[in-house]
């Protein structure tokens, strides 16, 4: 697997970077980075949305468990609501490079824009998570971790039906939303609970 020349054969470490939370009104933004063991791989990595919850859960400890280094981080709603989503975003995935056991020597991140402040050069790949088994990787690690999240969100507040939605702006969300109002969790800077606050 190469690219631009850094790939596992030479003993590179590439560390793959997505993240997951960006369009829901409620909760962390998580972004992952994963530095693959090419020893150990992990059959069945792609794109964390192709896949059902039930294989995510089954990837999420392989993944942990084979993989030279992971490492989950997030943005909170503070900040988010600071920076903005794009902004908190990008700190979300700088924070979960630094925060690898092992430094990468490349980063390929998931999207159109690689993040500031990163230990090592990186590259920016649209639909990266289809096309690089480490961008994968991330994206289930991030995805699980949020949905986890949600879950226990669901368990504080079973009213708001958030194991269901996941925080998306879904007409169940925006329904009790209106109902039982913002809780302290919600974006404040995102316009269907800044319209109800």
């Amino acid at each position: 697997m190469e690219n631009l020349g850094f790939d596992f054969s030479t003993g590179r470490l590439v560390a793959g970077v997505d993240e997951v939370g960006r369009g829901p009104l409620i909760g962390n933004v998580v972004a992952a980075a994963v530095i693959l063991d090419p020893a150990r791989p992990v059959d069945g990595l792609t794109d964390s949305k192709k896949l059902s919850e039930k294989k995510r859960e089954q990837l999420f400890p392989l993944i942990q468990e084979r993989a030279l280094a992971w490492s989950i981080a997030w943005a909170t709603p503070a900040e988010i609501d600071e920076l903005n989503i794009l902004h908190a975003t990008m700190l979300a995935m700088q924070r979960a490079v630094t925060q690898l056991s092992v430094v990468p020597e490349f980063a390929l991140i998931d999207g159109n824009r690689c993040p500031p402040g990163l230990p090592c050069a990186s590259e920016a790949i649209i639909k990266g998570d289809l096309k690089e088994p480490a961008i994968s990787a991330a994206s289930i690690l991030a995805k699980v971790y949020r949905d986890r999240e949600m879950a226990e969100l669901d368990q504080r507040y079973p009213d708001y039906g958030f194991a269901r939605h996941k925080g998306y702006p879904t007409a169940l969300h925006m329904e009790r939303l209106r109902l039982l109002g913002p809780l302290p969790e919600h974006r404040r800077s995102f316009r269907p609970v800044a319209e109800l606050l």
